[in-house]
């Protein structure tokens, strides 16, 4: 049977859906017109960002959100280079994505063309691998070949670059049955006696802690830490992208750890005799001063990418396997146990150091009061997702994370900006959760271009933006590290000058007027001053099925606590 040829970008269409995608998050241009021009009869959902960075964040937080690969289509040159912050948020925090970007005229690379761009040497440190496709026979293996690595081994972002006259070009080539990678075989399995040896030390622990990582949710393995925990009695504290892997109402729960984790996760793994890692990278936010981390304990570390074993801590037995894999094995070896003393002693370092905060000054909202209040009208059950910051750590430290892939953060690249494209494509993503992003003031003017994305989808998101006229966690610093001197970081012109400094008072030119500019996009805006209505409004915005933004003018001197300094070891946490 003679197969049915048709051009490059057709074939690029047909192989998505082949892969499985829903939604395809991107911006279009000069070299992904022939591309566009066969969306109209595409069988998933095309989401038109206005920003291709933005697109991109969309495209990690649907991934995080639902675990599949995330996917974006930009144009060449500004288009493509945009999307490298996207790119590298990814791959710094192992999220499946496939970006495909246009490209010149296979004949034009190398000539300076417009808007020509090396986007293969560009993405090279931020993606797992990018291709450069060179005629349209290679389009439907490519697409294969990109969604296998994006989402085998550690996930990560793919990139394919498709020059202009490939899309145009005419191929019979179909979609491939299976992938077979001559140089790629990311499946890693433990041995036999790894495996005994793991469940040797756990069974003869007395002082063991699970250490959870983001590794965890991608294996989907957070029920296999549980079940491992209540056998053995062992308590369980996580990273930041770890939170949720571990429900956090099981008092056996430690919290976060690192630089602004809980005194008792932090105290429990500086005292612990066994640390059982498990899909984590070892960040030197955890781990500090390296010769001072777990001083007393036998190390074990469970992680399915082989660079991250010995690389920051030297682990006394390291295990290149799936999490999941792992633990199903392990669990059915290790013995019920009790640790009473050591569970109760933990529990007397919840009491005696709990995560609190003081009112500094009446009348005045507390940052940590607007989460609190963000869990308590959505019963801890929405996904959250933050920006960077202090709102990041105060969304890690006083919501209660139950579930994985409710909490979805830039972890490891740390980038501003993320929280509001990162919702919406969760929204996409888990149309049936309430979706709430977490942003700063800073982070917030950053993307906010993208709320439209939300309001024309007509998506319940709710954005809440903890506004303190500041860049809050650099203020913090400059506070605690550079004798008070806020250069850059306060926001508002009143208080900028020679000698920067918080006003005394709160009378801030808040700008720009977030409510307005929400207004203008066409949500429905809140602002909240009054910590007697913040419960009241962050229900109604919660529960609306409209897009909102909800502004709360929070105290400006708030400080993220406890906190490690940088480099630091437990010994020298301070709680404020």
């Amino acid at each position: 049977m003679k197969r049915q040829m048709r051009k490059g970008a057709k074939a690029l269409v047909e192989s998505l859906e082949k892969a499985g995608v829903e939604v395809l998050f991107g911006y279009p241009g000069g070299t992904v017109i022939d591309i566009f021009n066969e969306l109209d009869t595409a069988k998933f959902q095309f989401v038109l960002g206005r920003h291709e960075q933005g697109s991109a964040h969309m495209a990690d937080g649907y991934a995080r959100a639902t675990g599949k690969p995330g996917v974006c289509l930009v144009t060449s040159g500004p288009g493509a280079t945009n999307t490298i912050t996207g790119l590298a948020t990814a791959n710094m925090d192992g999220v499946p994505m496939v970006l495909i970007s246009g490209q010149v005229s296979l004949s034009a690379i190398g000539t300076d063309a417009f808007q020509e761009a090396d986007m293969s040497g560009i993405c090279r440190a931020v993606t797992k691998h990018s291709f450069l496709v060179k005629s349209a026979a290679e389009i439907p293996e490519t697409v294969a070949q990109a969604f296998y690595i994006a989402t085998h081994g550690k996930p990560g972002p793919v990139v394919i670059d498709i020059p202009k006259n490939v899309q145009q070009e005419l191929t019979d080539a179909q979609y491939p049955e299976r992938v077979s990678l001559r140089a790629y075989h990311p499946e890693q399995a433990a041995r036999t006696s790894e495996l005994n040896k793991m469940a040797k030390l756990i069974n003869e622990a007395k002082k063991p802690v699970i250490y959870a990582g983001g590794g965890v949710i991608a294996a989907g393995a957070a029920k296999d830490v549980a079940s491992l925990a209540a056998k053995a009695e062992i308590p369980v504290a996580t990273t930041l992208m770890g939170l949720g892997s571990f429900d956090e109402k099981s008092p056996l729960s430690l919290g976060m750890s690192g630089m602004h984790g809980s005194a008792a996760a932090n105290w429990a793994i500086n005292e612990c005799d066994v640390l059982i890692a498990l899909g984590v990278r070892f960040s030197d936010r955890v781990i500090g001063e390296v010769a001072k981390y777990a001083p007393n304990a036998k190390i074990i570390h469970v992680d399915l990418d082989p660079a991250s074993i010995d690389k920051n801590v030297v682990a006394h037995l390291g295990i290149c396997a799936d999490v999941k894999d792992v633990l199903t094995t392990v669990n059915s070896r290790i013995k019920r146990a009790e640790h009473k003393e050591w569970v109760e002693k933990i529990a007397t370092w919840k009491k005696e150091q709990p995560m609190t905060f003081p009112i500094m000054h009446k009348g005045v909202i507390m940052p940590q009061q607007v989460i609190e209040a963000i869990d308590k009208a959505s019963n801890g059950d929405a996904v959250i997702v933050t920006d960077v910051g202090q709102n990041q750590m105060w969304a890690a430290q006083y919501f209660r994370h139950n579930h994985a892939r409710r909490f979805l953060s830039s972890g490891g690249m740390g980038t501003m900006g993320f929280g509001i494209p990162a919702a919406i494509g969760a929204q996409f993503g888990r149309p049936d959760l309430d979706v709430v992003a977490v942003c700063g003031d800073g982070g917030a003017q950053m993307t906010f271009e993208e709320v439209i994305v939300a309001v024309e989808h007509k998506l319940p998101v709710t954005f809440v933006v903890i506004n303190n006229n500041c860049l809050g966690m650099v203020r913090q610093w400059q506070e605690l590290f550079y004798n008070a001197k806020y250069s850059g970081s306060i926001l508002s012109p009143k208080g900028r000058g020679k000698n920067e400094k918080i006003p005394e008072d709160l009378d801030y030119d808040y700008l720009p007027d977030i409510c307005k500019l929400a207004e203008a996009h066409g949500a429905k805006a809140y602002r909240v001053i009054d910590p007697k209505k913040l419960d009241a409004v962050m229900k109604e915005a919660i529960d609306s099925e409209k897009t909102c933004v909800v502004e709360v003018i929070v105290e400006p001197r708030a400080n993220v606590y406890p906190m490690i300094p940088a480099g630091k070891s437990v010994s020298d946490m301070v709680f404020g």
